[in-house]
């Protein structure tokens, strides 16, 4: 068993700066030093705003999913609806506003099911992940300027199938997927 000494120190945050703003995040320069060897070193840090992913299930227990262009991997992605949260926005709002632009659908008994930090060595957001119920179509989408956005609804269990077979990999969807998995087979035990 480990004793207090071994556990990692927590590191003295001395101060920060700002070394870039881009429209998506700030690039920090983050000062700390360590509280027992005295190290004192500057990390980067990406600032990022949260964000909001969303599960939404539909009365017949489909999730709708987007198939949507991603620069970064330049390529498609099989995903959950999400997006970033505007600066001070309830994440619950967030998740029915991003589900209605880029789906049309909206739903009922929307709530927080889990929390990721996307990569904590380097950013400081966090994703919240909503489920939304009920989920149906209700109107037009509205993507943004650069969206290009399928729509699909597929079942549960095959949307699972999906992730195990390598054709989702998001990893903020897969980890959507794992915190609905329990309330996934609690809803497969009970009355349909």
């Amino acid at each position: 068993m480990s004793s207090p000494e071994d556990a990692p120190a927590r590191w003295e945050k001395l101060g920060e700066e700002s070394l870039a703003a881009t429209p998506i995040f700030d690039l920090r320069r983050a000062h700390y030093r360590h509280p027992r060897r005295g190290r004192e070193r500057g990390f980067v840090v990406l600032d990022v705003p949260d964000w909001v992913n969303v599960l939404a299930l539909t009365p017949d227990r489909r999730l709708v999913l987007v198939n949507q262009f991603r620069f970064g991997t330049n390529d498609f992605s099989l995903e959950i609806p999400g997006g970033v949260l505007e600066r001070g926005e309830d994440p619950v709002a967030g998740g029915l506003r991003e589900l209605l632009e880029e789906t049309g659908y909206a739903g009922k008994n929307a709530h927080i099911i889990g929390c990721v930090h996307p990569n904590p060595a380097i950013q400081n957001n966090t994703c919240h992940i909503v489920l939304v119920e009920h989920a149906a179509p209700a109107a037009a989408t509205q993507w943004d300027h650069d969206e290009e956005i399928a729509v699909s609804v597929l079942p549960v269990d095959e949307v699972y199938t999906l992730a195990h077979a390598g054709r989702i990999t998001h990893a903020l969807v897969l980890d959507a997927l794992l915190h609905f998995a329990p309330v996934w087979a609690g809803l497969k035990a009970g009355p349909v």
